[in-house]
């Protein structure tokens, strides 16, 4: 992977590794689909303004449909999956159970038979990678958690769409517009449920935690993602989620104060092991596809 693509890697890694900590703290306070609208709508509005001024209103209209389905498994369905489970299992466990993004973006790409040769180095390292998740999902498994792992699974399935319908249906679409009019999209969807579940009261922390989570985490993160995904394509830049991983089970454990259980130490080493061989192989540019190409920033 070149220098570039390693700085919107590392980035990412951090934007994306902070969002389990604070969905966890948030939903102690929000119903997950008020969560979804408070991540949801501020970005929207954020950038509007980007959007207008650079006049991608007929593109957003144009290509409503595919940014309206791309925001559905991106964020309406896989944000409420994840908030609803994380009420009920560690922002630990959440984050590694995500580590399934890359092995089912694999899968994906040799059924569409893009992004040319896979390296024998990189199955390796997926394969690593889900022998850890395997042994973290068997250690940690008790009475009640297979139907909040089984939510983590779904949301696993939309993550692992949403880059591809960015890098086929939407790759001629300037990446703040496909935001905007998802995120405006999803927003106005959930409006409904969540006048029926809006909280009576909400503390600083968890206001900010939203905050964060819209600008940050949302804006921020899907713009320098679609960035990401241009320089090391699609199926590659979702190995992200092994980094995210990292710190995200490091703020678990020591702000939340989360066990260190035996399905981490013995699961975890194994993700990381596996991040480094996936990632490790180059991808001759010649070889990026339209399908690992996303839209224009």
């Amino acid at each position: 992977m070149s220098r570039r693509g390693w700085t919107y890697f590392l980035a990412m890694a951090v934007i994306w590794g902070i969002p389990y900590l604070l969905i966890r703290v948030a939903v102690r306070q929000l119903d997950p689909g008020v969560l979804v609208l408070g991540r949801t709508a501020p970005a929207a509005l954020l950038l509007a303004p980007l959007v207008i001024a650079q006049r991608q209103l007929p593109a957003l209209l144009r290509h409503f449909k595919w940014i309206a389905i791309f925001g559905v498994v991106e964020f309406g369905v896989p944000w409420y999956l994840m908030a609803t489970a994380e009420k009920h299992i560690t922002s630990s466990l959440t984050s590694l159970l995500i580590c399934c993004v890359p092995l089912l973006s694999i899968v994906a790409q040799r059924i569409r038979r893009t992004e040319g040769h896979v390296a024998p180095r990189r199955y390796l390292g997926l394969g690593i990678g889900a022998l850890g998740v395997a042994f973290l999902v068997g250690l940690n498994l008790k009475g009640g958690t297979l139907t909040w792992i089984a939510m983590m699974m779904a949301v696993c399935v939309g993550y692992t769409i949403g880059p591809i319908l960015l890098a086929t249906k939407l790759k001629d679409v300037a990446g703040p517009t496909v935001v905007m009019g998802a995120t405006g999209f999803v927003a106005l969807c959930w409006i409904p449920w969540d006048l029926a579940h809006w909280p009576a009261h909400v503390n600083g922390e968890t206001f900010s935690c939203v905050l964060v989570l819209s600008v940050v985490c949302t804006v921020a993160a899907f713009l320098t993602f679609f960035e990401l995904i241009k320089e090391v394509g699609a199926s590659r830049a979702t190995v992200i989620t092994y980094f995210n991983t990292t710190i995200a089970v490091v703020l678990g454990i020591v702000v939340l104060h989360e066990p260190l259980t035996v399905g981490i130490l013995v699961g975890f080493p194994l993700v990381i092991t596996g991040c480094v061989l996936a990632t490790s192989s180059p991808v001759p540019r010649s070889s990026l596809t339209p399908t690992s190409t996303v839209p224009r920033l």
